[in-house]
């Protein structure tokens, strides 16, 4: 197997690249899916709720919002999630390297892999970029929020020039799709 991540700070085009490569074909794993699929889990949000109960509210019911608020304006409580969350993503990770172990080319969309430092599990790292103020644009209208909003999101993510230093490859995305499309197949043709 050649396992290989898709990376990059929020806005670059992760979620693109992603659906490109499974159009062409292949196995993508989507880090995020398995992060919101915990938030469904009555267990995981017993322990969410013991953490952060300001984020639930006098009915029971948990603010999604409130948390990545919360956990963006007070680097200590991100630190607490992630220290809740990170354990269960490694561990179904390292399923996926077991189950996948005699396949050829595995993709896992993950957004914080140097910072949770997983890039020791990939053979390579794929680095999706965009310039910034297109970045900023893609995350304010699809997210809805503000500016200000953006950057505290991006302020806990290693810069992207640090990710893009560290990636095997770089895909810029801000072109066409036909050149997009051509960029990644150029990628797979190394790998």
């Amino acid at each position: 197997m050649i396992l290989t991540a898709i990376t990059g700070s929020i806005g670059c085009g992760k979620t693109t690249i992603s659906e490109l490569l499974r159009e062409q074909g292949f196995l993508v794993y989507d880090i995020d899916k398995w992060v919101k699929l915990l938030y469904y889990k009555k267990d995981f949000l017993k322990v969410v709720k013991a953490c952060f109960p300001e984020v639930f509210d006098q009915g029971g019911v948990f603010n999604k919002r409130a948390l990545r608020n919360l956990v963006f304006d007070n680097p200590d409580k991100l630190k607490k999630l992630e220290s809740l969350i990170h354990p269960f993503l490694t561990g179904r990770l390292r399923r996926i390297i077991r189950r996948h172990k005699n396949e050829g080319l595995v993709f896992v969309d993950v957004a914080l892999l140097f910072e949770m430092g997983w890039d020791k599990y990939f053979d390579y790292v794929i680095v999706a970029d965009v310039d910034y103020e297109e970045q900023k644009r893609r995350v304010m209208k699809r997210d809805n929020i503000s500016a200000a909003d953006f950057e505290k999101i991006n302020k806990v993510q290693l810069p992207q020039k640090a990710k893009a230093a560290k990636a095997d490859f770089v895909i810029n995305t801000g072109g066409t799709k036909g050149k997009l499309i051509r960029n990644i197949l150029n990628v797979i043709e190394e790998l």
